[in-house]
Order: C-alpha cells, then sequence, then structure tokens
C-alpha cells in the first residue's frame, strides 16, 4: 500500500533488525543464557566453602601482614643484597630477551603466510603454538629440573617464552607489509633473499625494535618472579625473606621491584614513541 508521499510500506516480515554473529536471535539469547549459567555455577562451585568469617580473618591477616612490612628494613647489608639480586635479575631479562629475539626471527618469519613456503609455515606455526601453551612458572620448574638451580634456569624459561610471543606478534606485522614493494623487487630478478632485505626488512624494522623492547620490559617482570622456584633473581631473595619471616625485608625487596618495573616502563615507552 502506497504512502501519500508516494513510498510504499515494508511489509511486516521485512522490518529491520540488527544483525548477529550468531546466525538468528534465538541461538543468540541461548548462547548469552549459557554462559550467564555457566559463571553463576562457577561461582557457586569453587566459592561454597568461602564464609563472612573467613573474608575477615583474611582482612585481618593481611592487615597484620602490612604492619609487619612497614616500615621497610632498610639497613646497608640488606640493600646490598637487594642491589645484587636486582642486578642479576636485569641480567637475566637482557640474556634472555636477546636470545629469545634471536631465535624467534627466523621462526617469525617462517609464520608469515604472505612469504613463507606452506610447509615451513605451517611449521612454524606449530613451533609458535607450543611454545605460548606452557605458562613460564611451569618452564621454570622444568628449567630448574634439566639445569639446576639459579640464573641458567631463569634464562632458559624466559628465552622460552619470548619465542611464542615475539614471533606470533612480529609474524603478523610482516603479514600486515605492503606487497608491492615485494612485487617490484622480485621483478628486477632478485632472488628471495634480497627481497627480504630490500622489500620486507626495512618495513617492518621499526616495528622490530618497538617489540624488542616491550618484550624486554616483560622479561624483566618475569624475571622477579620465577626465581620463587629457584630460577635465579630477586624472586630467590623475596621467597627466602618470607620463609624466614622477615617481612620488613619482604617489603624493601617489593618497592626495587616496583622501581626497576616502572622504570623499565618508563624506558620501554620511549624508545617505542621513539622508534614508532
Amino acid at each position: 500500500m502506497a504512502t501519500e508521499e508516494g513510498h510504499s510500506e515494508l511489509p511486516p516480515d521485512r522490518t529491520w533488525r540488527r544483525p548477529t554473529a550468531f546466525g538468528n536471535h534465538r541461538v543468540k539469547w541461548a548462547v548469552y543464557v549459557g554462559a550467564t549459567l555457566f559463571v553463576l555455577w562457577s561461582l557457586v562451585s569453587l566459592l561454597a566453602d568461602v564464609s563472612l568469617g573467613r573474608l575477615l580473618t583474611g582482612v585481618n591477616n593481611g592487615l597484620l601482614l602490612l604492619e609487619a612490612m612497614v616500615p621497610p628494613n632498610t639497613a646497608s647489608e640488606n640493600v646490598d643484597r637487594v642491589v645484587g639480586y636486582m642486578g642479576e635479575t636485569i641480567a637475566m631479562a637482557f640474556v634472555a630477551t636477546f636470545t629469545g629475539v634471536l631465535i624467534s626471527l627466523p621462526i617469525a618469519f617462517g609464520a608469515a603466510e604472505n612469504i613463507a613456503p606452506r610447509p615451513i609455515y605451517y611449521l612454524s606455526r606449530g613451533i609458535i603454538s607450543i611454545t605460548r601453551a606452557i605458562d613460564e612458572l611451569i618452564v621454570a620448574i622444568i628449567a630448574v629440573k634439566a639445569v639446576g638451580v639459579g640464573p641458567l634456569a631463569g634464562i632458559v624459561a624466559i628465552s622460552y617464552l619470548t619465542i611464542g610471543f615475539f614471533s606470533k606478534l612480529f609474524a603478523e606485522d610482516i603479514e600486515d607489509i605492503d606487497m608491492g614493494a615485494k612485487a617490484a623487487i622480485d621483478a628486477t630478478g632478485a632472488s628471495r633473499f634480497q627481497a627480504l632485505v630490500y622489500a620486507v626488512v626495512p618495513q617492518v624494522a621499526p616495528r622490530f625494535v618497538g617489540l624488542t623492547v616491550y618484550r624486554w620490559d616483560i622479561n624483566i617482570r618475569s624475571s622477579t618472579i620465577i626465581g620463587i622456584v629457584g630460577a635465579g633473581g630477586i624472586g630467590t631473595l623475596l621467597l627466602r625473606s618470607f620463609e624466614r619471616y622477615e617481612y620488613d625485608f619482604a617489603a624493601l625487596i617489593l618497592l626495587a621491584i616496583i622501581a626497576v618495573v616502572l622504570a623499565g616502563e618508563l624506558f620501554s615507552a620511549y624508545v617505542r614513541r621513539r622508534v614508532q
């Protein structure tokens, strides 16, 4: 039926509805309800033994712990120990970042779908998936069992984790390059390696620097944690302080960790701003 303006009215079954990724709205609401019920079931099953008294006891214990930490123990011998272990932590992060990035480069280029042959692509993607599948503390425990307690285990663990992180992100950056430059280089009769050096590398070099610094920043934080399982660094000293009930010394260690992580974050942000 035509309206006064001369336009025909839409039939009722042609009313516009916002599109949904679930195919139809019934499936969408079924997914929403199912997800909500699952979350509620998880909360009930996991918090079934949690009571108000337990929460109040935990708050009271936390306050007592904070009271024991303040003020931090800044005796000269404690400061010297913290500085020594923190130096070891930073060195672990540097060595692990260098080693991990060096190993990651060929994997990243192999995992870029637009430049790698199909068999190498699948192999590289499989390596990335495997290295990203295991948490850092589990890798650190395995490394401690393999090479013994100390910074070497920490370097092995952090390098392993760097491979999965760096390779995945760098491969995605390579896939986003302008392939026109590579096609132009290929048209001159250049080899695959020459096309890689002159067409691909210049486009991803700034991103490479930014990712490297960002991963180094993450590795500093990781190296402060894995010492808890014996993989060297300041985490080892932190664990000992808690085991000996030296909470004021633990507070000094935590302050040192916070200071180093913040300094690394500021440096990382500055470098990434400069190169990008």
